[in-house]
């Protein structure tokens, strides 16, 4: 089990990356997973929002074949197995289909890998292959099945086998089900209890020296769709009522770029808006890359915002700046991002005279710093809270908290 990571006992090793800035960098907007359905088959229900769910037709033939997608119409059979009943999401290396399994006539869930993308395939398959071989109590993690499956030649691929995954059928992401409630925030009660899962479903990864690397609330689903309304004094929706999720039970998804954490890497990681500093500035990342994204995560929950937004990597570290307070100068000086650009005499951080968008100066100016995006109704739990987020967004890697000591901490322990 991973406890300390200094900074300055790591190696450095040069390895090519895994994913484009391009790939990595999406908004919201376009992300990995369908935003209103469950990734892995859990439809968020129409009252959530009042959105009507509409039935998606067959992708056009020559939309995704070219691109190394999987081609298929509706009523396919994607083996003798299972049959495609619906599309639920899209993502870099993959689709997901909602599809009948003709053994046990349920629903499920089946992730189906671009032709050119096995090698992620297959790294998420011995991911679950080794988080179901030791897994002990942690039934956070989505381990019921994987299974890779040839399949017969396809004319509109250019390869002779696509790879597919078989997963259990959940509910929404926790970005989806805050995007159905008008991005209202989440009590704090709730996100104690998300916090404490995701963690420990983070110190599981962790103890099996595994760093998941795209933590973000797409990849955590609620384990059932079902919910419920309350009043809601703050009238936060329109019709003055919040939803809410019946079970808090969550469940960490896509280990497609899990990576060993026994040693240091440079190439990039992670959705941007839950980046970390070492990886934006070049300096080697390991374990506590994920807890970084941890703490934008819980923020986004209670707030009910992205904490980071950034249109270019100077704006990202002056945000970062604002919430956290000054990058430590032994970061700076080791820096591989452009020093010339983002920083003035190897000390302090070019901000605003570096960036080439003037508007970002303005989103730097309103964001507020990390004592103050504690909201005030926590009470008892406002300074266990804060005291959690300073941990988990503590720039130098070697003094961020780990899983384990996260979840010793008062914020988990006195829950009030």
């Amino acid at each position: 089990m991973q406890e300390n990571y200094s900074m300055k006992d790591m190696d450095i090793k040069i390895v090519t990356k895994k994913r484009t800035r391009r790939e990595l960098d999406c908004s919201p907007e376009k992300q990995e997973v369908g935003s209103e359905l469950g990734y892995l088959g859990g439809k968020i229900p129409t009252q959530w929002g009042k959105r009507k769910i509409v039935p998606q037709a067959s992708p056009k033939k020559d939309d995704d074949g070219v691109r190394g997608r999987y081609v298929y119409e509706l009523g396919d059979n994607l083996t003798e197995r299972y049959k495609i009943l619906s599309k639920l999401g899209a993502g870099t290396f993959c689709c997901v289909l909602e599809c009948l399994d003709g053994q046990t006539g349920e629903s499920v869930a089946i992730k189906v890998f671009r032709s050119q993308c096995h090698d992620a395939a297959w790294t998420e398959i011995e991911a679950l292959q080794l988080l179901a071989k030791n897994e002990t109590c942690s039934s956070r993690l989505v381990t019921r099945e994987a299974e890779m499956q040839p399949s017969p030649a396809e004319p509109q691929l250019k390869t002779q086998t696509k790879s597919e995954k078989v997963l259990e059928k959940l509910g929404p992401s926790l970005h989806a089900f805050q995007r159905s409630n008008k991005y209202c925030r989440f009590l704090v009660d709730l996100v104690r209890e998300f916090g404490r899962q995701i963690l420990e479903s983070i110190a599981y990864l962790h103890d099996l020296h595994l760093v998941h690397t795209d933590l973000k609330p797409e990849n955590i689903l609620i384990a059932s769709s079902e919910d419920t309304k309350i009043p809601d004094y703050k009238k936060y929706s329109q019709d003055g009522m919040l939803c809410l999720p019946k079970s808090s039970d969550i469940k960490l998804i896509d280990f497609g770029s899990t990576d060993s954490g026994s040693e240091s890497h440079s190439y990039v990681i992670t959705t941007k808006y839950y980046r970390a500093p070492e990886v934006i500035l070049g300096l080697g990342w390991s374990y506590p890359s994920d807890l970084w994204s941890v703490g934008c995560i819980l923020i986004e929950l209670f707030w009910g915002k992205t904490l980071f937004r950034p249109q270019e990597s100077l704006e990202h570290l002056a945000l970062m700046e604002k919430v956290s307070g000054p990058l430590p100068e032994h970061m700076i000086q080791n820096s591989k991002c452009n020093p010339g650009r983002y920083f003035r005499g190897g000390r302090r951080l070019n901000w605003p005279g570096g960036t080439i968008f003037r508007p970002n100066i303005k989103a730097v100016n309103d964001l507020d710093c990390l004592r103050d995006l504690v909201p005030q109704n926590a009470e008892a739990s406002k300074k266990p809270l804060g005291d959690l987020l300073h941990g988990l967004l503590k720039f130098d890697p070697s003094e961020r908290l780990t899983a384990r000591q996260a979840l010793d901490l008062p914020f988990f322990k006195n829950s009030t």
